[in-house]
């Protein structure tokens, strides 16, 4: 797997971000989608990275600071093709690690509450996040589940 910083500007990236947008409103109405867009994602406090498989997009994921203890996962999507094969959990345990390396205390989420999103649910509680209150400029929303992890 390699694991590169940016590639937002890839054809590839730029579709699966496009996909997971769609995804994400036929699941919530519009206000309730907190996806990224191109230009948020090329933000100075979001570290972007996509992964590829041969040379073909297997996923992607962000990083946003927050605070300076405190970091947001931010579109992390997997490429259809490589759904199940452990690709979400590579993504993760990279942005867990690079938390660490910035020395954040905090590591948040915002996913959303319908069934599609069960399986992210259970992903990240096996990483021990845990439910929480709204962080950051996040408001209560019934379409929206927070959720953070304490980091060593």
């Amino acid at each position: 797997m390699d694991i590169r910083i940016g590639e937002l500007r890839s054809k590839k990236v730029i579709a699966l971000l496009q996909e997971h947008h769609e995804d994400m409103l036929s699941h919530s109405p519009v206000e309730s989608v907190h996806a990224l867009d191109l230009s948020a994602l090329e933000s100075p406090d979001v570290t972007f990275w996509s992964f590829w498989v041969n040379q073909e997009l297997a996923g992607i994921g962000a990083l946003k600071e927050l605070e300076k203890e405190h970091g947001e996962i931010k579109s992390m999507r997997t490429s259809n093709n490589y759904l199940r094969k452990g690709i979400a959990r590579k993504l993760l345990e990279h942005i867990i690690n690079q938390a660490n390396i910035r020395s954040y205390k905090k590591l948040s989420l915002e996913t959303g509450t319908m069934d599609a999103f069960i399986p992210a649910h259970k992903l990240y509680q096996q990483f021990g996040f845990q439910e929480c209150d709204p962080f950051g400029n996040y408001k209560e929303d019934p379409y929206s589940m927070f959720m953070t992890k304490t980091i060593a």
